[in-house]
């Protein structure tokens, strides 16, 4: 058990509804009545957000979530295919649980699988990936403004503002939890 004092984003928690991952985290002591804390919690197994009050001091269970590397292997009908590089262990995840990672897989990614009781319940991505450009605007001569920026479309699909200087077969890495451009690495 733990306070909703101590509670932090990324934390998971147990309650009757379900199981939920705090994304904010707001403690508020109004001048008139007792304090509470405001938090923001997304369904682990849905995917859903939603904001739930606690009063302040009260106690909620925190889950264990067991992390493992594991390879990307394919997408199918049934959801996202991830292999234990140790057991060799595969194991699905639905599409509901990946719409933010998602974008940013391709095949043979090593990314952080959470379980939950032996169930994936979501998957944490590296801070950056590195992407191929699938399609790019071609640059015009002279037009080199410091500065600008242009659509570009991943090989994921993926839609980032690139500088201009950016072309097809470009590798590029991408910020995971911004989706913004990092550097040209070829």
């Amino acid at each position: 058990m733990i306070s909703t004092n101590d509670v932090r984003p990324g934390y998971a928690l147990e309650t009757p509804d379900g199981l939920f991952q705090v994304v904010d985290h707001q403690h508020v002591k109004p001048g008139k009545g007792k304090a509470f804390v405001r938090m923001k919690l997304r369904n682990l197994h849905t995917g859903a957000l939603f904001d739930k009050t606690f009063r302040a001091g009260e106690n909620v269970k925190r889950a264990t979530i067991d992390r493992r590397d594991m390879t990307f292997l394919y997408k199918d009908d049934v959801g996202f295919n991830f292999m234990d590089g140790e057991t060799f262990e595969q194991v699905s995840v639905s599409e509901s649980l990946m719409v933010d990672a998602a974008p940013y897989l391709v095949d043979g990614a090593t990314v952080q699988v959470a379980l939950h009781e032996g169930q994936p319940i979501g998957v944490d991505l590296p801070p950056a990936v590195e992407l191929k450009v699938s399609y790019a605007e071609p640059g015009v001569k002279g037009d080199r403004v410091s500065g600008a920026t242009k659509p570009v479309t991943m090989e994921t699909g993926l839609v980032i503002q690139a500088p201009l200087f950016v072309d097809v077969d470009d590798v590029v890495k991408v910020d995971t939890r911004s989706g913004d451009y990092i550097t040209r690495t070829s």
